[in-house]
């Protein structure tokens, strides 16, 4: 093959892998890649177009299937708790951009904040030129604009507490708002085997110090605790059995490497094991250990 042609093949070749930024932070960067896997999984073997949790009213079977129709649900939920004199809205963390494209088609200007490379291109693919995308963290945001609500759907708690609240003043409007629809950690006894969210209670004493005033809480944490326990079902019936195959595949070629990794690695394994074939992922266990919350809050700068 001439070099000429080598070279626009390479050239093509890396057109088509995604680029991530490079991070300090080892956590942000996997769980970028763990949100476009989800993605990518979710589209292509559920047909789900949501990257958040299902709503589960008592009416609605608590099945796989159904957790499409549970995802539509909650979009429902969060867009019918948004005040009426909102015009603009910032979605931070707008995963794919279906919440987006949902709030858009129900009269909203809405700009997004998406740190990934491919989720914000395909938000920005899906909603078109007349939407904003901020390609960074949120803390790192530069915009003059200013928005009646900013948005944070299971976004939340991937920010430090602190940091969120003063950018999220620095860019509302006067009398804008704040509306959180997040997962929560409860203060009681124990280790949670579900990873995720900040104490509740510390975030009370953080936001208590700024001038937000709270509009309205709603805790939807019955609703929500079913995706555990569809989680839980696939890692026990799906995950642990396509685990133990790939070890017995693994130790019968490779026996050598695969006893000095299980060696080498034994409590990195051991932990990775416990934590999602352990069986104690469930909804219950969601329900002691953490709080599902809707919370608005209303900017009052006279509060200061």
């Amino acid at each position: 093959m001439p070099e000429t042609l080598k070279t626009e093949s390479l050239s093509n070749q890396q057109e088509l892998i995604p680029q991530l930024p490079v991070h300090s932070d080892p956590k942000k960067l996997s769980r970028e890649i763990g949100l476009e896997i989800a993605s990518l999984c979710g589209k292509h073997f559920l047909k789900l177009n949501h990257l958040h949790y299902g709503y589960w009213p008592k009416d609605l079977e608590v099945d796989i299937t159904n957790l499409y129709i549970a995802q539509e649900k909650y979009t429902e939920f969060l867009i019918s708790h948004i005040p009426r004199n909102v015009k603009s809205i910032l979605d931070v963390g707008c995963g794919n951009g279906q919440n987006a494209k949902r709030l858009i088609d129900a009269g909203f200007t809405v700009d997004c904040v998406s740190p990934s490379p491919t989720l914000a291109q395909r938000t920005q693919d899906l909603l078109g030129s007349g939407c904003t995308i901020y390609q960074s963290y949120y803390e790192d945001v530069i915009t003059d604009k200013r928005y009646d609500l900013v948005l944070f759907s299971e976004s939340f708690q991937y920010i430090k507490i602190e940091d969120a609240i003063k950018k999220t003043q620095s860019l509302l409007e006067k009398d804008g708002y704040l509306l959180i629809s997040d997962v929560f950690k409860n203060d009681v006894e124990g280790k949670c085997p579900l990873s995720g969210g900040h104490h509740f209670s510390a975030f009370n004493d953080t936001i208590s110090q700024y001038p937000f005033k709270l509009v309205k809480e709603v805790d939807i944490t019955d609703e929500t605790a079913p995706n555990i326990d569809i989680e839980n079902k696939l890692f026990m019936e799906v995950g642990l059995p396509a685990w133990n195959l790939f070890n017995q595949l693994m130790f019968s070629r490779y026996p050598l490497m695969t006893k000095f990794i299980r060696w080498k690695y034994k409590k990195k394994i051991a932990k990775l094991q416990t934590k999602y074939f352990g069986g104690q992922r469930t909804g219950q266990n969601f329900k002691k250990y953490k709080s599902y919350l809707l919370l608005l809050y209303k900017l009052n700068e006279s509060m200061q």
